[in-house]
């Protein structure tokens, strides 16, 4: 991308929507400076300095709305960005892809929920979209990303690290997968970005999967722009007496496809789950756990060892030394009030 191009893009984007709405028709970038190039305000030069020197860099640059990068779901939406700055493997922006989005404070369920649809998805070849978020976001991505399947769509400049804590996880997915944003390097984030944000992680995906979210919670932002531009919604239901479950709630009462497994999700691309094969030693591992009597005793809600030792009949001295051994393998959890599973289904 040459400098003018850049330069009448990063303009438009401060363009009075009614212009930037008729310069979408235009078939190039050329068409946008003839007409409206004199009337375009001045872009600083540190912010195009900025852009320019991204680009000088391997597996990373910028995709102009014109270009043949530009994802075509993204530009079906209302109003697409001009410019995707990336790091990473753009050609994931061709790919289905479905974003599992939900709250930052995640509970254990929803955290192995979100661990549990990724992975099936991703070994369906799907793509996993989100925004790199604390809770949900970070674990879709944690477990899309070792596969090399997910797409993190910031609220900050292409460069920056929001939320500090996931500096390892967002190099990781620009080494493994793909990480965009519309805003150049060096933006900080502003509260106003996220909703912006939001638009863009509905509009790359084909369906969007809300996991866990109150009813204020940002994610329904991505749910709503999603449902506005005719993409598949759902939502993961739970208890009715937690705030957490809500905003699904209202989701699902709005028309989103109620999310019970996987398979829902793949429905609504024709594939079976059944036929969806994961690698490792899967089926070894769960025909294992279906024998381990205190694993059986578990569920979703704690237990404490008293009701461990009540349910599976061993000794208190073995439930103790077992249950740290499926803790190390990440299969329990300790959680106020005891121990919780939280393997995969």
């Amino acid at each position: 991308m040459n400098t003018q191009e850049l330069c009448v893009l990063m303009g438009m984007t401060r363009a009075l929507n009614k212009v930037q709405k008729a310069a979408r028709e235009c078939t190039g970038w050329e068409a946008i400076f003839e007409r409206w190039g004199q009337s375009l305000k001045p872009v600083e030069a540190r912010w195009l300095n900025a852009a320019e020197n991204w680009c000088r860099s391997d597996y990373q640059g910028v995709i102009s709305y014109f270009s043949d990068d530009y994802p075509t779901a993204l530009k079906a939406i209302a109003n697409p960005p001009w410019l995707l700055y990336y790091r990473g493997r753009k050609e994931l922006l061709q790919g289905v892809s479905v974003a599992i989005v939900g709250s930052r404070k995640a509970t254990h369920s929803g955290l192995q929920i979100a661990d549990w649809f990724s992975e099936r998805l991703v070994a369906a070849g799907v793509v996993v979209v989100s925004g790199l978020a604390m809770g949900i976001d970070a674990q879709a991505h944690k477990t899309a990303a070792d596969k090399g399947k997910t797409i993190a769509v910031l609220g900050t400049g292409i460069d920056q690290y929001y939320p500090r804590r996931n500096k390892a996880l967002q190099d990781f997915i620009a080494h493994q997968g793909l990480l965009i944003s519309e805003f150049p390097p060096g933006q900080t984030a502003r509260i106003d970005h996220f909703p912006r944000r939001n638009r863009i992680i509905s509009g790359i995906s084909q369906a969007v999967v809300v996991v866990e979210a109150a009813r204020k919670s940002g994610s329904l932002s991505t749910a709503i722009h999603a449902l506005n531009e005719g993409r598949e919604v759902g939502a993961v239901p739970g208890s009715v007496l937690l705030p957490e479950h809500q905003g699904c709630h209202w989701l699902i009462q709005q028309g989103a496809k109620l999310i019970n497994t996987p398979q829902d999700i793949l429905d609504w691309f024709s594939v079976d789950d059944t036929e969806v094969a994961i690698e490792g030693d899967t089926e070894c591992r769960d025909e294992s756990l279906a024998n381990n009597r205190l694993f059986a005793s578990l569920s979703s809600e704690p237990r404490t060892i008293d009701d461990m030792v009540q349910l599976s009949g061993l000794e208190v001295a073995e439930v103790m030394e077992k249950v740290v051994l499926l803790e190390l393998e990440g299969l329990v959890a300790a959680v106020p009030g005891g121990y919780i599973k939280v393997g995969r289904r």
